[in-house]
């Protein structure tokens, strides 16, 4: 079947982006933006899921949005709940207090209440998932498990959420109540209580990433770059191996985030988050 690919440019002034604000998880709020074209009724929705230390306006993300928008999409992205940035501070993780105390059921909570708000003010529109990362995962989990979401593209995915730490730090976690990661950008230590590592021993099997993509029954694209040390791509294969039917694609030569950097001063995609995106475009325009 032959796709076109080609991306039809509208006029700037076509293009609106609105805000909203949902009850998270806990007692934090979940800010999120919706960027789609004023001129047009008929609108699949797109939810975009960032990753560990990710958040809505990191880098690229608001220009992938409009590159989404203006070939007919309408693209919903959001700060999970306890991500740690702020309404004040939205280009940063500053609120470490709601990063520590941050838990992937709380994720999935976030997640849901973000579809239920789409499915509510769009219902009549179908719902693709992208996810980043950690994003990924909680992406495989609710494809496999809503059955409101009809197609899903998973960016760099993990394929087990304790892959975000060392095995041999958990035992002084659990007696400390708390280990620190490195911010690669910034270099300051950010914490994380022993909460997100209890919660996701209460839940292993809830949690279980490749579980769910063996049971994935909607068309899945997976793509992942060769030169990702964050998240090798063989672990790309493993989620390809646990779901046949999902479309596995390389991006060649691609890191972690497909050349993005935050800040991002530019006006276009570097290449190989280009090529993501055209890939991504092309997969959710199938019938």
């Amino acid at each position: 079947m032959f796709v076109n690919t080609s991306i039809r440019i509208r006029p700037a002034d076509m293009i609106r982006k609105e805000q909203f604000i949902l009850s998270g998880a806990g007692d934090k709020t979940i800010a999120g933006d919706i960027t789609y074209d004023d001129n047009l009724s008929d609108q699949p929705s797109i939810i975009f899921v960032h990753g560990f230390k990710g958040f809505k306006d990191w880098g690229t993300h608001n220009l992938v949005a409009e590159h989404f928008a203006k070939e007919g999409f309408r693209y919903v992205k959001f700060n999970l709940s306890h991500s740690g940035v702020t309404q004040e501070a939205p280009n940063d993780v500053t609120d470490l207090d709601a990063f520590a105390a941050n838990t992937t059921s709380m994720e999935l909570k976030d997640l849901d209440t973000a579809i239920n708000y789409v499915a509510h003010t769009y219902p009549l529109e179908p719902i693709y998932l992208i996810g980043h990362s950690k994003g990924g995962g909680l992406v495989i989990l609710k494809g496999a498990a809503d059955e409101r979401i009809k197609k899903i593209v998973t960016w760099s995915s993990i394929a087990e959420f304790n892959s975000l730490w060392k095995k041999e730090q958990e035992e002084e976690w659990l007696k400390t109540g708390r280990i620190y990661v490195e911010n690669a950008r910034t270099k300051e230590k950010m914490p994380l209580n022993s909460t997100l590592l209890e919660d996701y021993n209460a839940h292993k099997e809830e949690f279980n990433i490749l579980h769910a993509a063996a049971s994935i029954n909607i068309p899945w694209l997976i793509l992942h770059g060769d030169d990702d040390v964050n998240v090798p791509f063989s672990v790309a294969q493993q989620l390809a191996q646990a779901q046949v039917r999902a479309k596995l694609q390389k991006i060649q030569g691609a890191n972690h985030v497909y050349g993005a950097s935050h800040p991002y001063t530019g006006t276009s995609l570097p290449p190989h988050l280009q090529e993501v995106f055209e890939k991504t475009l092309a997969f959710v325009k199938e019938k």
